[in-house]
């Protein structure tokens, strides 16, 4: 849940792979060099989150809200990002190879 995820990450963990935050609320947390490989986060609000240099690989993000996020550089090779909201996401040297709708061909 939202509580232990971000005690965890004060103090200075970094690793939630695997971990199930399907429908937690996270909008506006900072998240910067997070691991969430194959991490559940389909239906999280991530609205304006900082997920800079995040690792997302093969997570799933099903209509998560990314709304106006920062994902500089985030790697989300494989991801589903079905439904997901990417409205004013920051995608900048963000890698989307593999994702699920594929979203290697748009403009980062």
């Amino acid at each position: 849940d939202r509580a232990s995820l971000l005690r965890g990450y004060a103090l200075g963990r970094r690793n939630f792979r695997y971990t199930n935050l399907s429908h937690a609320d996270l909008s506006g947390a900072n998240l910067t060099n997070i691991n969430l490989i194959e991490a559940d986060l389909s239906r999280t609000n991530l609205k304006g989150a900082n997920l800079t240099n995040a690792k997302l690989i093969a997570a799933n993000l099903s209509n998560a809200n990314l709304a106006n996020a920062d994902l500089t550089n985030a790697k989300l090779i494989g991801a589903d990002l079905t439904s997901a909201n990417l409205t004013d996401t920051k995608l900048t040297g963000a890698n989307l190879t593999n994702t699920i709708p594929d979203w290697t061909l748009i403009d980062t």
